[in-house]
This record gives C-alpha cells, sequence and structure tokens, in this order.
C-alpha cells in the first residue's frame, strides 16, 4: 500500500468533503488526517467553509436591495444598447 502524503490528502480534499470517493481512498485520507494536523486544519476550514457558504446561500437580499440591483442591471443594459460599437 502506498503511503498517502499531504499533496495528495489536500488535493482529493474537495473529493472527500463531496463524499465523491471510494471506500479505500477514504480510509486512506481519514488515516492521514488522524496523524496530520495541518492536514486536518485544512480539512476543518474547508468543513466550516462549506458551511458558511451553505448558510449564506439560502437567505435571501431584501427586497428593497433587490429592487435597487433589479434597477440598475436595467440601467446598464440600456446604456450598453445605446452606446455606439
Amino acid at each position: 500500500m502506498t503511503e498517502h502524503n499531504c499533496d495528495d490528502a489536500l488535493s482529493e480534499l474537495q473529493l472527500y468533503l463531496d463524499k465523491e470517493l471510494d471506500v479505500a481512498t477514504v480510509t486512506r485520507i481519514e488515516a492521514h488526517l488522524r496523524g496530520c494536523s495541518p492536514c486536518l486544519e485544512a480539512y476543518d476550514f474547508e468543513a466550516v467553509l462549506r458551511t458558511v457558504v451553505a448558510r449564506g446561500c439560502r437567505e435571501q437580499a431584501p427586497d428593497s436591495l433587490r429592487s435597487k440591483v433589479l434597477d440598475a442591471l436595467r440601467a446598464c443594459e440600456g446604456e450598453t444598447e445605446s452606446d455606439p460599437v
């Protein structure tokens, strides 16, 4: 069995978090994380980041902000259409 090094573990971290790896690879990554605090810290950071991003994606902008953004986009579209090419 080949040793699972930091480069391997970190390159597969996203797939590990997405649960897209085979059992053997998961086992190797988990063993590596148990013995490597820098990689475990990277895992912890990525896991927390995913949680924060997921939470932020569930929130909806207030209607007043949405209206302002849509108005600004419409204004930009109007400027683009009237600009000479």
